[in-house]
């Protein structure tokens, strides 16, 4: 493909102010704002502060518009270009959204750390027969559209998965093997299952497969295809894995900083013992291993993984001695690769070179068991046959160099190919089998500073598939047109087969020119490099270079790869050398001998030249045939940086796999269709505000679709039989952002009236209150105004009156005053008194003040003193509250305390007797009398002693007080056993039949209790009664479907048990005879009476003979093994019963649900905006709002069933309460995990679904239902916060705390970040919020648990025995009537009610 073509993307107007994408070196795409247009070219004012002129044709649109989480297909991109697929993954890959698609293809980007929260059992169940798309993009996905398309259609698929070194294909391989297992598994009966095989293969086949290069830690060296074969059931019935291509020179070559194969260095890491036995030292004193520095991986222990790949090769069936055979041959290989050559006294001979030398030889022919001098002459002599003699020729030292490496070569390749088929063997495969699921894990385009042959050969892998690839996006798209009935003949397919022509074509392809350089001896690299360039000067995709003599090019679909042609001739030489053959053929060591099996007689007398490129031609053929035979999936795998770091995203990098993935090339031929593609309600929906005059009425929807394009005055689209389609290019304008813009426009339009209506309502309602308000406060003023001036008057009055009589007074006064003056006499005499004693006075008054200081003085001293003491007698009072309080608390607890130990004690006690009872029985006999023998029958009443029954108390015979004594004859004995047995087979006939029950409690547990208590069957050892009752009942309930069935049962069975679980107690001993303990308080139990278990005071049970008459009279029954088994069992069928009663109601709402969870696919079409379809509007309301009603009368029904057999209130409200918890896990996890369901409009549709289970809940009643409303308290918060409006003015505190309280952060972003508003057109919450929470999810990464977004169901019982003890209240079973089958029978006369 043709990259600067497709760079362009959409040809579209740029404008000044335009926002766009311009090319950058470093970045591989820049945003930026044009300034300037000059012609053609523009100026642009990038996002980084520079200025950058660039042509127009280079420029590429920015969407503004684009969803701040980006799209999870990229199809759906407004515009489909390069720049706009890598914001989108970048986007998604900062919110650690490593799955995109691209139509079917699914796109993974490594995180390089891990999330376990994304491939949980959970998750897997959350895929299971979801179609592809519904759910966000997941490899699961991929896989369960394999599984389907095999189960449906019976044809076999395949999965083929792509990328560089270190993109992650072998842990997603994993995951399509894992998701596999899950769908097609089988539980393992005898060993392990094929897919726990298939999954534990991959560490052995890692350790001698997979090496340290440049770009990867842990990368694959070859191709692997995983055929799981699955029978007509759909299960795994057995497996192959297929190798490719072993990159056999990295076994005598490798580069730094790269490192050789895995299990050398594993092997130099082994325990001590073995590190001597094949007398072994660290890696860097083998030249196999020095040739890098690298010796080491950072995190990794060489000596911890030797280990676990010997255990790996326990699992996979490889015996002790074939471990110990393997390791033998790899550090043969070590100790081979320090054999060193020098010249020898005769021409072009060598020898080896030293002692060092020697030494290796000798232990490479021990560890092979070889003759050691056989060796040597194999690696430096040739043998030569002629007609006349046969001849042996010496190899010079580089010769024998070569023939070292050569050998060493074949040794390890032929030792991988036995662990393969080894693995093979182990697994077992299925010759019957019709259908297969191929996963192809193989290596992706390479291109190097230097490429060898190994390049050569992968990048022709990749061309093969590449075209594979072409051809299945070219088909699908095909399909679909044709599907739609739309012309699709223009568009143009781009074929690489000129590329392949060139590879591989015969004769004249460079595979062919090299195997014939190969077959003359005198052929060098540079003479294979000069055939090339005469074969090929004019071919368009070789290239040869300027500046070198031995080079060539390709330009492959990725691009150009420059090509070193040194070692092509030796790396596709694979020579079976006779010496080399005839030596390990004849080893010693059967393993050895068994890697070299003997030849064919014409080809064992000389050296045969065999082609690696050819064979790997034939390979790959095959392969190609293989896939060809199935329907292909694709999965690209992308390394996001080259520092193998998280949260790191390289442009530039990720913009060459994309294009070397053909990803690119994907959405080019979709572009060059119609890569938008709405169905009918979909465009209606979107675009239906463009012109809503066309939606009145009710027209057909194809039609509304073509009326809105005409009245746009769009050409060039079609309409198909259910979608629009709309091409990419509209006359200079791009179609899908011209709908998008003006949707975006009319929905903006439409959100902002309706926050200005939002706006005026509530200032209205504002300036109406205030208004009130001003009124009701002039009214109060006027009023208070009034009455201030009727009070002043008053006042003033007052005063005018009183100052007329002061006037009147001062008159009189005054005449007073000058009638006096006028009499008195005219001369005024002074007199002078004598003051005495004025000093004393002085010092009176000086000592009082003094005096009045001191008191003041004592008087505040008083006050303090008062103070203090009032504060403390508070503090006093405050202490000796809570001294009562704690002392209350104390009591409380020693209570508690007292009654937990004394229910320790009696469980211990009970578990005491179970354990001695389990320890004392043979192991070939049944317990609590299952085997039907006559003595067991026989012993009912009795304890077995040496063999014999002996008879213990009847406690109904009417002579029990003159026989208690006695012995009692055999005959009378034998009778009354088996009238007891004939009454216990007629009670059980009788619970066998619905008795109903009696003022709401249930007759059969009842009349079984009392039987059962009369009996005293849980006081002896063995019986068989109980046996009979456990199988009625699991007989009643296995071979019946029928929810009235269960809840009858589940009534009686839990009634029964509550009343065992009042009455039974164990017994303090084994082989103590059972008594009925009749004193009070004073032994053990009249103690346990007042405290254990709670024991109702208001149980009222009435027998004869006066055994029980009332509650002060009621005793606990110290139970034997049989009843306390009994009621083991009891306990185990409720809770099985209210397990299959909740799951029949999940199965019944399940459909419901997915209905809910889908509708909101199809409400975005039926409720259709506009005035005149009200009413069909409201009939798609009703619609929708029906399958929530559905689930209303489901849970209606149940309670209903329940309600009319009596079960428990405790029981019914656990019930609703997991209902209500399954529903919320539901509803919340669809938000999560598709998009479209966490939209505005479908929000609102939930809204009104919850407000129908909140009406139920609330008719249900609180007795019932409990508390199952608060279990959907995740879908409610998060569908509050799905319709609140102005998301982007919320803070992280408020969403957290006030809106979402019980929302975790995970939770909270995802939400965030695939909200999208179908119907205002509104944001999201603001980036500075999504930062926070990203913050805030690093800081709590390490946290496997919080990493998960997604709820898990509870399927757990959720109740106790006690629960059901403390919750249900006292039964009075002393009137209950017993049923006509036993009510004449003599035997059963004590259940009649007795009257005083």
């Amino acid at each position: 493909m043709d990259a600067g073509q497709f760079k362009t993307g959409i040809p579209v107007n740029i404008i000044i102010g335009s926002h766009v994408w311009i090319e950058d070196a470093s970045l591989a795409w820049i945003d930026g704002l044009v300034t300037r247009i000059t012609g053609e070219n523009a100026e642009v004012q990038t996002s980084n502060g520079k200025t950058v002129v660039a042509s127009l044709s280079k420029i590429c649109p920015k969407d503004m518009e684009a969803p701040p989480g980006g799209v999870d297909d990229m199809t759906k991109l407004s515009y489909l270009h390069e720049p706009g697929v890598l914001q989108n993954l970048s986007t998604r890959y900062q919110l650690n959204e490593i799955y995109t698609y691209t139509g079917n293809i699914l796109i993974a980007i490594n995180p390089f750390q891990r999330l376990p929260h994304i491939y949980n059992s959970h998750m897997m169940t959350q895929y299971k027969g979801a179609p592809l798309g519904e759910l966000s993009p997941h490899v699961f996905a991929v896989a369960d559209v394999a599984y389907r398309a095999m189960i449906n259609e019976g044809k076999s698929n395949s999965i083929l998965v792509s990328g560089e070194s270190g993109a992650g294909k072998t842990e997603t391989t994993k995951m399509l093997m894992r998701y596999l297992a899950y769908l097609g598994g089988r539980a393992a009966t005898e060993g392990r299952t094929v897919e726990q095989q298939v999954l534990e293969s991959n560490p052995v086949l890692e350790a001698f497969g997979n090496a340290k290069t440049v770009r990867n830690n842990n990368s694959s060296r070859f191709g692997k295809f995983v055929e799981i074969q699955f029978n007509r059931q759909g299960k795994i019935s057995g497996a192959a894995i297929r190798t490719y291509l072993l990159e056999r020179s990295r076994v005598c070559q490798v580069s730094d900083p790269e490192r050789n194969y895995h299990c050398f260095y594993l092997l130099c890491a082994a325990p001590p013992e073995e590190i001597e036995k094949y007398k072994l030292g660290p890696p860097k004193s083998f030249h196999y291993l020095n040739q890098s520095n690298c010796y080491e991986l950072v995190g990794v222990s060489d000596a911890h993984d030797y280990l676990a790949t010997r255990r790996a090769m326990d699992i996979v069936g490889i015996s002790a001695q074939e471990q110990d055979a393997i390791f033998r041959v790899v550090a043969a290989i070590l100790h081979l690769g320090n054999i060193d050559f020098a010249k020898g006294k005769e021409i072009d001979s060598s020898v080896l070179k030293d002692d060092k030398s020697k030494f290796h030889l000798k232990m490479t022919a021990e560890l092979l068991m070889c003759d050691s001098e056989a060796l040597k002459d194999a690696l430096c002599k040739r043998v030569m046959i002629t007609p006349e003699e046969v001849i042996k020729r010496p190899l010079d030292p580089l010769a024998a160099t070569v023939s070292r490496d050569g050998l060493a070569k074949t040794i390890y390749s032929r030792l991988f190919d036995w662990i393969v088929d080894k693995i093979n063997v182990s697994i077992g495969q299925d010759p019957t089998s019709k259908s297969l699921i191929g996963v192809l894990d193989i290596y992706g385009f390479e291109s190097f500073k230097t490429n060898s042959f190994e390049q050569f050969c992968i990048n022709f892998t990749n061309e093969k598939l590449q075209q594979h690839f072409n051809q299945h996006v070219f088909k699908m798209e095909q399909e679909e047109y044709t599907k739609e009935e739309i012309n699709w003949s223009y568009i143009e397919f781009v074929d690489n087969q000129d590329i392949l022509d060139l590879i591989e074509k015969k004769p004249g392809g460079i595979i062919a020119l090299l195997d014939e350089a190969c077959m003359f001896p005198k052929s060098t690299h540079e003479t294979f490099a000069q055939k090339l360039y005469q074969t090929f000067k004019t071919h368009k995709r070789f290239i040869k270079p300027k500046l070198s003599r031995t080079d060539f090019s390709i330009s492959h679909y990725a691009g150009e790869v420059l090509y070193q042609s040194d070692h092509f001739l030796d790396k596709n030489k694979d020579y079976v050398v006779a010496e080399h053959q005839d030596l390990l053929s004849a080893a010693k060591c059967p393993f050895v001998s068994g890697l070299f099996p003997p030849l064919p007689e014409e080809t064992s007398k000389s050296s045969k030249f065999s082609s690696i490129g050819s064979r790997f031609k034939l390979q790959l053929q095959a392969l190609m045939e293989t896939l060809n035979s199935t329907e292909p999936h694709y999965i690209r795998c992308v390394k996001p940086n080259n520092l193998l770091k998280p949260a790191i995203f390289e442009n530039v990098n990720v913009m060459q796999q994309l294009r070397c993935g053909g990803v690119l090339e994907a959405i080019r031929i979709s572009c060059a269709g119609y890569p938008t593609r709405r169905t009918f309600d979909e465009f209606l929906h979107r675009f239906g505000v463009l012109a809503p005059e066309v939606l009145e009425g009710n027209c057909d929807e194809k039609i509304a679709c073509h009326k809105i394009l005409e009245k746009k005055g769009l050409i060039g689209f079609q309409i198909g039989k259910t979608k629009v389609f709309l091409r990419a290019d509209l006359g200079g304008k791009p179609r899908q952002q011209l709908l998008f813009r003006l949707t975006g426009i009319a929905a903006r339009e439409t959100g902002a009236l309706k926050e200005a209506k939002d706006k005026l309502e509530k200032k209205v309602e504002e300036l109406t209150w205030r208004l009130q308000l001003e009124k009701r406060l002039r009214t109060d003023l006027e009023e208070a105004k009034g009455q201030e001036i009727a009070k002043l008057q008053s006042s003033l009055q007052e005063m005018q009156s009183k100052m007329e009589e002061t006037t009147a007074v001062l008159v009189k006064e005054r005449e007073a005053a000058k009638k006096a003056i006028e009499e008195a006499p005219p001369v005024v005499k002074e007199t002078t008194v004598l003051v005495q004693d004025t000093e004393k006075i002085n010092s009176l008054t000086a000592e009082m003040e003094n005096l009045k200081a001191s008191l003041e003085s004592e008087k505040q001293r008083a006050d303090d003193s008062e103070n203090r003491y009032i504060e403390a007698q508070c503090i006093s009072e405050e202490r000796q509250r809570k001294l009562h309080e704690t002392e209350g608390k104390v009591h409380q607890l020693q209570e508690s305390l007292n009654r937990f130990e004394e229910k320790l004690a009696n469980l211990e006690s009970e578990n005491k007797v179970l354990r001695k009872q389990a320890v004392s029985m043979p192991p070939n006999k049944l317990l609590s009398g299952r085997s039907k023998s006559t003595l067991q029958r026989r012993s009912e009443n009795g304890h077995i002693i040496n063999g014999e029954a002996k008879p213990i108390a009847d406690p109904y015979s009417a002579s029990f007080n003159m026989r208690e004594n006695s012995e009692v004859d055999d005959k009378p004995q034998k009778s009354l056993n088996e009238k007891q047995q004939e009454n216990q087979d007629l009670l059980i006939r009788c619970i066998a039949q619905d008795l109903g029950f009696a003022v709401s409690r249930p007759v059969a547990a009842c009349i079984t209790y009392k039987c059962l208590l009369q009996w005293r069957s849980f006081e002896v050892e063995r019986t068989s009664v109980f046996d009979g009752i456990i199988q009625t009942v699991g007989h009643a309930i296995e071979t019946q479907d029928n929810n009235e069935v269960f809840a009858y049962w589940l009534s009686n069975a839990s009634t029964l048990l509550l009343l065992l679980q009042r009455t039974l107690k164990a017994s303090g001993a084994v082989g103590i005879a059972p008594q009925r303990r009749r004193s009070s308080s004073a032994t053990l139990f009249g103690k346990m009476t007042q405290s254990f278990r709670g024991t109702p005071q208001g149980m009222n049970l009435s027998f004869v003979n006066g055994s029980l008459t009332a509650v002060d009279k009621l005793h606990q029954v110290e139970a034997k093994y049989p009843a306390l088994l009994f009621k083991q069992q009891l306990t185990a069928y409720v809770e099985k019963i209210y397990g299959m009663i909740r799951d029949n109601l999940k199965k019944e709402i399940s459909p419901l649900l997915g209905l809910c969870i889908q509708a909101s696919r199809t409400s975005r079409a039926s409720l259709v905006k506009g005035s005149s379809r009200s009413l069909t509007n409201s009939g798609a309301q009703q619609a929708l709002i029906a399958h929530w009603q559905g689930i209303v009368k489901s849970l209606d029904t149940f309670l209903h069933t329940l309600k009319a057999n009596h079960v428990p209130p405790f029981l019914v409200r656990k019930v609703f309460t997991q209902i209500f918890s399954f529903i919320n896990v539901q509803l919340f996890n669809s938000l999560l995990l598709r998009r479209e369901c966490c939209s505005f409009s479908n929000g609102e549709y939930v809204k009104a679904g919850l407000a129908e289970l909140e009406n139920w809940c609330s008719k249900a009643t609180d007795e019932y239902v409990g508390l199952a409303w608060d279990e959907l308290k995740h879908i409610r918060q998060a569908i509050g916060f799905l319709v609140i409006h102005q998301k982007p003015k919320k803070t992280l505190d408020e969403i957290s705390h006030d809106l979402c309280p019980v929302l975790s952060v995970q939770q909270l972003y995802r939400i965030s970040t695939m909200y999208w508003d179908d119907k205002y057109g509104t944001h999201s919450v603001s980036p500075e919020v999504i930062s926070n929470m990203r913050w805030l999810m690093t800081e709590d990464s390490n946290n496997p648990v919080s990493n998960s977004f997604l709820l898990d169901d509870d399927s757990s019982i959720p109740f106790s025995v006690d629960d059901i003890s403390k919750s249900m209240k006292p039964i009075d079973i002393s009137d209950i009537e017993p049923p006509p089958l036993i009510r004449e029978n003599s035997g059963f006369m004590f259940l009649l009610p007795q009257t005083n």
